[in-house]
């Protein structure tokens, strides 16, 4: 399949220039899994040399001056060697992925995810598959992680069997999985009571007299996250469509194995019957679930009963809802198409997803021990306290604060890549502070989620983004981390701007942020 060269738009041609350049420089680092290894050595020799030195700046996890741990010292070494196996198979993505790729291997070897996506293309207007990605991206969110291992590959396999760039549909998957991570479409997610929770033990730090007393609606930016889902969505659609596709068809060719890739050609009667046996599958599969979870002592539930929390086994058992819901239509599909004839062709599919995902694997092993010794040596966290302090002794108008706040989230998560890991540190400093302002934990929070999002999508980092460099190299095979960064760029920078214009328009207009929350502090 040959993807039509577009002209590109009037006045975007010195950002491609500049894009391209980007992908170029950063298409010449080293391959990912060298260069983690590369980061966690000088993480080390950085521990080294400044583990001697004092600093007065408090940690508010332990409530003492930071320190740095010299990651050389025998005792690192030592707990750093006998930890290496637990490091890499506790490593968060690994198993997400590996699992979730089982079911995934078996519903696309026997053809049922093709055969599906082009059951739906045939319905869906080509021009609208950009903001329904990106739409379903958002929607993942409630899935947890599930949209880095689902969303996004499918999106590259929907927009090539469409005719459109595949890369275009990562770059939108991503975009809406990853940059819209703190959006939602007006159902709660798992993040909402994690931040909460960790923004009512950082309020309660205030020396003012009632804060002990503060207590964080779980929902407490839902009216905002739930808005900002269309503004990621109108975002995410201009810059795939107006930007991202137009410089991919001018510049990087599909050269992908092909018999790996997606054909569009209309389905044969053999492929109705399997999706028909496949559909009721998931239907009956689904019906006899939820009647699982309707009892009030179902096992799926939390303790206090409830599903969405995230003490629920229902929300534990994301991954292996994702394995189970593709696995048993995948394996019906391919019976009743005629796709597979044993047990040892479903066995086949999911040594096939797993041999695919080698290259992943091996870059896993050296991130993970890169986040392992950043985390251990307390160097992200003094990042974190030194900004903040900064910014606290800056003591600018308010909306300039606000932006402050965003921007120094941003790039405290170039460093580290756990949401709630960057919260507990940043938000344990600017919540009290900001108090201190007059300003709303509820408002603070708001500003640290659009700071988080915007830059998740453009930190080699961030666990996930290895995988999505390998998705990407399925078709084409020289992309690499610069030809990734280069594609997210854009992105990153509208929503940035664009996300947090629309928080102080939010504010501006006095429009609620979410369930029981404010925008100043005391609350009036």
């Amino acid at each position: 399949m040959t993807h039509a060269n577009q002209v590109a738009p009037a006045g975007a041609s010195w950002l491609s220039r500049a894009l391209n350049a980007i992908e170029r420089v950063g298409n010449k680092l080293p391959d990912p899994a060298i260069l983690f290894a590369l980061l966690m050595v000088t993480v080390w020799i950085a521990s080294w040399l400044m583990s001697s030195m004092q600093f007065s700046d408090i940690d508010p996890r332990s409530q003492q001056p930071i320190a740095i741990k010299n990651m050389l010292s025998g005792a690192s070494m030592a707990a750093f060697a006998s930890g290496l196996v637990t490091t890499f198979t506790g490593f968060p993505p690994l198993g997400v992925v590996l699992v979730a790729m089982l079911g995934l291997g078996v519903a696309e070897h026997t053809g049922f995810i093709n055969a599906g996506l082009r059951a739906i293309l045939a319905v869906t207007a080509r021009s609208l598959l950009t903001p329904v990605l990106i739409a379903v991206g958002i929607l993942s969110h409630i899935a947890v992680d599930a949209g880095y291992v689902l969303v996004i590959p499918l999106g590259a396999v929907m927009f090539y069997a469409a005719g459109r760039h595949p890369l275009a549909g990562i770059s939108a998957a991503f975009a809406g999985v990853s940059g819209g991570f703190s959006a939602t479409f007006f159902i709660p997610s798992s993040l909402d009571p994690l931040l909460s929770g960790l923004t009512q033990a950082a309020a309660r730090l205030s020396a003012d007299a009632g804060a002990a007393a503060i207590v964080v609606n779980p929902l407490n930016n839902f009216y905002f996250t739930s808005a900002s889902a269309i503004l990621i969505v109108l975002i995410g659609w201009a810059i795939t469509d107006l930007l991202i596709e137009p410089r991919l068809n001018k510049g990087t060719a599909v050269d992908g194995d092909p018999a790996e890739l997606p054909k569009m050609e209309p389905l044969s009667a053999a492929e109705k019957r399997g999706l028909l046996f496949a559909v009721l599958s998931i239907a009956v599969t689904a019906g006899l679930f939820l009647l699982s979870l309707l009892p009030s002592d179902s096992a799926w539930r939390a303790p206090d009963g409830g599903l969405a929390a995230a003490a629920a086994p229902l929300m534990k058992s994301i991954v292996a809802l994702i394995f189970v819901f593709f696995l048993i239509p995948g394996i019906v599909y391919g019976y009743a198409a005629g796709s597979i004839k044993s047990h040892g062709d479903v066995v086949k599919g999911m040594s096939k997803a797993m041999s695919g995902m080698g290259y992943y694997i091996v870059m896993a092993f050296f991130c993970a021990q890169f986040i392992y010794a950043f985390g251990q040596s307390n160097l992200g966290a003094l990042i974190a306290i030194k900004g903040a302090a900064w910014l606290k002794a800056m003591a600018f108008p308010t909306g300039v604060t606000l932006i402050g706040m965003i921007l120094l989230t941003s790039m405290v998560n170039l460093l580290i890549g756990s949401a709630s890991a960057k919260w507990a540190l940043i938000g344990a400093i600017m919540v009290p502070m900001l108090m201190q302002l007059g300003l709303s934990p509820d408002f603070t929070q708001a500003a640290y989620r659009v700071g988080d999002s915007s830059t998740n999508i453009i930190t080699p980092l961030m666990p996930y983004f290895p995988l999505i460099v390998v998705f990407c190299q399925k078709y084409v095979k020289g992309a690499g981390i610069g030809t990734l960064i280069a594609l997210m760029l854009p992105y990153s920078l509208a929503l940035l701007v664009g996300w947090s214009a629309f928080l102080l328009g939010f504010w501006a207009l006095d429009i609620p942020l979410g369930i029981g929350a404010s925008y100043v502090y005391p609350k009036l």
